[in-house]
């Protein structure tokens, strides 16, 4: 890993006066194209339907907690089915679930976009999202490399579209996450690292 080399703000004299240091607005129209691709905020629920076994009820497990809040926020729906499920000593056992599936409503915020393989290629993922991340303002960055390796780990506060029922306090209360980052807009600072290329500084994300 490769030791910062510099940390540069917006203004900062030593930036304007070395040409091949980048500025802010340098950062920008990536940090623009990352968030138009990568900017949702989403709850880790990519495969729909969605069992719930009697085990996970009753032992409050995560999806045990959040499903019936999405429930009673009418963006799921739940029935109850019968599956083969298998223990951990890969037994399997026949049983009753409680199931849960989008609705219409809930599949309106079901993103799907394309997301790299390991053999290179790419496929489309989809997950639950619940709001969108655009770009406040290039805060700081710190650069890193030399050459091709050159790299720049670029810190950024945000503005958050979110969906209206982000609001409810059950559901801030069962997607902490999800509260914290909408809660954040224009103050908290996250991070994104991007990489020197012959057309600028793209997110490593996007390569």
């Amino acid at each position: 890993m490769a030791a910062l080399s510099a940390c540069s703000r917006p203004g900062d004299p030593s930036a304007s006066t070395a040409s091949a240091e980048p500025t802010a607005d340098h950062f920008v129209a990536g940090m623009q194209a990352y968030l138009a691709k990568r900017g949702d905020l989403c709850l880790a629920k990519t495969e729909w339907p969605i069992d719930l076994t009697q085990r996970e009820i009753d032992a409050g497990a995560r999806n045990a907690l959040q499903m019936p809040v999405l429930e009673r926020l009418g963006l799921a729906s739940s029935t109850v089915a019968e599956v083969d499920v298998k223990d951990d000593n890969e037994v399997s056992h026949h049983m009753k679930v409680r199931r849960y599936a989008l609705t219409e409503t809930g599949r309106q915020f079901y993103v799907t976009r394309e997301q790299p393989r390991p053999d290179g290629g790419k496929e489309a993922r989809g997950d639950f999202c619940a709001a969108k991340l655009s770009l406040d303002k290039v805060v700081h960055w710190e650069l890193g490399g030399e050459g091709k390796d050159r790299h720049a780990v670029v810190s950024y506060t945000y503005q958050v579209k979110a969906a209206p029922w982000t609001g409810d306090a059950e559901l801030q209360k069962v997607f902490p996450v999800v509260a914290q980052v909408i809660r954040g807009a224009g103050s908290a600072q996250l991070q994104e690292t991007f990489k020197k290329t012959e057309t600028g500084w793209v997110a490593v994300d996007l390569l």
